[in-house]
């Protein structure tokens, strides 16, 4: 079995994993933007040919730490690329660097082509010559964080280029986010069912040629003649034959049964040509029937009562002008709930706030990236008796100015967290005193939202009743804010738990949720407990103990659901074990674990009190994670107090640390006081709370604590709080 990964925009990570599963690859697991998985090279070559939603196909050769020039250059000449590419062949590279010491992808290009080429030069005395435009072989280099990944770029040039198009519009809609709107909104069951598929404003036609492709089972790949495996020397082309001629039968086949219920207009002439054009192109256009109208014109075509209506509106970014906007989505909507009953619509709206003017209510909702700009992919269902949305009465002065902030809040932060990918944030924290609550958004990469109400209690002079009212016009608030119904919110008061616990209990639903986090999945559960499972003011915790966690043992006390062990699993930790003395916590935390294919006896879970854990413990740990409730009178265990017995938690800890380890303690007592004084004897101490507090937590920059510590250098390799203890014997 040999490794490779597929890139794809973000948002169609998890229709992707889906479709490379169905074309046969295993050990599939999604991440940012992309799918990695397993198989034979078999497996590769259908992935080339058939995937509809992958942008490439990488074979990855190596990963090494490339902080430097020299130790990129030595890291490329490590691998023997004559098993790759002849001297005589081409070659193109094509390079990404983010949060690296080496900044400039073109001279990181440079500098892996030079290597390659030199090492040709030296052996044979000849070298690969440069092709940027369809080389032998295209290598991919990505560099973050210092650290490389080379990969050989099977596809070649971007899959969503299927070989047909000829000429577009102004603003093309990429094919494989055409192809993951048609999945979003069901098409093929719809095909299977004897709808058609209309587009009102059809463009150069990509969706309609994409649906015709996916009803006629035609492989995306078939008419593209290039790809980046045929000039490589381990090309399999026997095989590729094979997947192609298979490909072929499949697609006349799909073409005779093919119905012609393709339907198209558009308000400009040149594009209603060009979508003809492209339709010969791909061998499809006596299924079509085009026309030039205006979207607002749009009606079922005569016989045809049921079917998928599918558009991409311009959204004020590259055509026509923003205020022009709603508008236009309005009077879409009107007509689409006017004459198209009985039918679905899929709009991918520009944002959420031009999705809103249309009078419809959408029943799903997708984030997709359209490029760079964040989209949403509406799903309606036009009922006979679809009405206006309900009109609400007008929002309180008070909440209209709580609306007003949330809006300015989520204005100041979409970018940001769009360019991030971060998908579980905090909006609002008690920013109107009169408002004091937390608002967090949970989302998974696929875009699905709920958000988390936590109400601060109020001050006893606030009387019941208006704190009541102002918790319902908050919940109202941020529903229309974030367009979610009342379902998807869930609402609590911050009370702390019987016992003192930081786990409070509430319903027991049952009701866990999949949530994405620095391209890791995690379950959360938003009604049952005080917390969720998923503390999100510890983001850039996670993020450190991925990086720290590389090559070494890793040790989780207090360890919750495990959500710190997934990433220092995710970030190459040899093995970890996560230490709770909830058997629910475990349970969890051993799910999520799976969730992100860290199974196995390398990933313990062990029920315990952490203080007798240690105390039992002989293995040493190159990365420990405390991060202590603030007390504890549990039955099961000692009495804890952070504060009282933080020091003698640490030693512990330091006595299970390996020599050249780190412990990483943080907690959420906002009056908490580290004893640096007991403490520096025996460890170098590095503050790291400002750095820890994610941007979104800002205004509450005493959310936690967190401290670096490092045993102080020593010769040899006895742990010395050992030696002194052998010594006091």
């Amino acid at each position: 079995m040999t490794a490779f990964f597929a890139s794809c925009p973000k948002g169609l990570e998890y229709l992707l994993k889906d479709e490379l599963a169905a074309l046969g690859a295993q050990d599939t697991r999604e991440t940012v933007a992309g799918v990695h998985f397993s198989g034979e090279l078999e497996t590769a070559y259908r992935a080339c040919l058939w995937s509809r939603l992958a942008s490439r196909v990488l074979l990855p050769l190596g990963e090494f730490d490339a902080a430097t020039d020299e130790a990129l250059y030595a890291g490329v000449q490590s691998i023997d690329w004559s098993t790759h590419l002849a001297s005589h062949a081409t070659l193109a590279v094509d390079a990404h660097t983010t949060l690296s010491k080496l900044t400039h992808s073109q001279y990181l290009a440079q500098r892996v082509k030079d290597a390659v080429v030199d090492q040709f030069r030296q052996r044979d005395g000849e070298r690969p010559s440069v092709d940027t435009d369809e080389p032998d072989v295209r290598i991919n280099v990505r560099l973050r964080r210092d650290r490389a990944t080379l990969s050989l770029d099977l596809s070649g040039s971007p899959l969503h280029r299927r070989g047909w198009r000829e000429l577009q519009g102004e603003a093309p809609l990429k094919e494989n986010l055409a192809a993951a709107m048609l999945l979003r909104a069901g098409w093929p069951q719809i095909y299977a069912e004897g709808g058609a598929l209309l587009d009102p404003m059809c463009g150069s036609g990509t969706l309609l040629v994409e649906g015709a492709w996916m009803a006629a089972d035609v492989a995306p790949g078939l008419h593209r003649e290039y790809f980046g495996f045929l000039g490589w020397a381990q090309h399999d082309i026997a095989l590729w034959k094979r997947l192609h001629e298979e490909a072929t039968q499949r697609a006349e086949a799909g073409l005779r049964a093919l119905r012609p219920c393709f339907f198209g207009s558009d308000a400009d002439p040149r594009m209603v040509q060009t979508a003809k054009r492209n339709a010969q192109e791909a061998g499809v256009a006596g299924f079509f029937t085009l026309d030039r109208h205006d979207a607002l014109h749009v009606a079922p075509p005569p016989g045809v009562s049921r079917g998928l209506v599918i558009t991409n509106p311009p959204y004020g970014e590259r055509l026509g002008e923003r205020e022009q906007m709603p508008p236009l989505y309005r009077a879409l909507g009107e007509t689409l709930r006017a004459r198209f009953t009985g039918w679905r619509a899929a709009v991918l709206a520009g944002d959420v706030e031009l999705g809103r003017a249309m009078p419809l209510r959408a029943e799903k909702k997708y984030t997709l990236y359209n490029g760079a700009l964040e989209t949403v992919l509406l799903i309606f269902e036009l009922h006979a008796r679809e009405a206006m949305p309900h009109e609400s009465k007008p929002l309180s002065p008070g909440a209209q100015m709580l609306k007003n902030r949330l809006e300015k809040n989520l204005k100041h932060l979409r970018k940001r967290l769009r360019r991030e990918g971060i998908h579980c944030w905090r909006a609002y924290d008690q920013d109107l005193p009169e408002y004091a609550a937390a608002i967090d958004v949970y989302a998974n990469a696929a875009g699905d939202t709920w958000l988390h109400i936590q109400e601060y209690r109020a001050p006893v002079e606030i009387p019941v009743e208006t704190a009541r009212t102002r918790m319902r016009e908050i919940t109202r608030v941020a529903g229309e804010v974030f367009d979610l119904p009342r379902e998807r919110i869930a609402l609590k008061t911050r009370e702390r738990g019987k016992g003192g616990s930081k786990y409070g209990q509430f319903d027991q639903r049952g009701e866990f949720l999949e949530v994405e986090e620095g391209g890791l999945k995690f379950l959360v559960n938003l009604t049952d407990y005080l917390d969720t499972g998923l503390f999100i003011d510890h983001r850039l915790v996670r993020a450190r103990l991925r990086e720290l966690a590389r090559g070494r043992r890793f040790l989780n006390l207090f360890a919750y659901t495990a959500t710190a062990s997934v990433y220092a699993a995710a970030g190459g930790a040899r093995d970890t074990t996560s230490v709770d003395l909830s058997a629910t916590y475990l349970d969890w935390a051993s799910r999520n674990l799976a969730l992100n294919g860290f199974t196995g006896s390398t990933h313990k879970l062990i029920q315990a009190d952490a203080l007798e854990f240690l105390r039992g413990e002989r293995d040493r740990y190159g990365v420990i994670y405390v991060d202590p409730p603030t007390f504890s009178n549990s039955k099961r265990a000692e009495d804890f107090d952070v504060q009282r017995d933080h020091v003698a938690l640490l030693m512990a800890c330091g006595d299970r640390l390996a020599n050249d380890g780190v412990i990483v303690f943080s907690n959420n007592f906002r009056r908490f006081a580290l004893d640096r004084a007991a403490l520096e004897e025996r460890f170098t101490i590095e503050d790291w709370t400002a750095p820890s507090i994610p941007f979104d937590f800002a205004r509450r920059a005493d959310i936690h604590g967190c401290w670096l510590l490092r045993p102080h250098a020593v010769e040899g390799d006895v742990n010395p709080w050992d030696t002194a203890r052998i010594k006091r014997r």
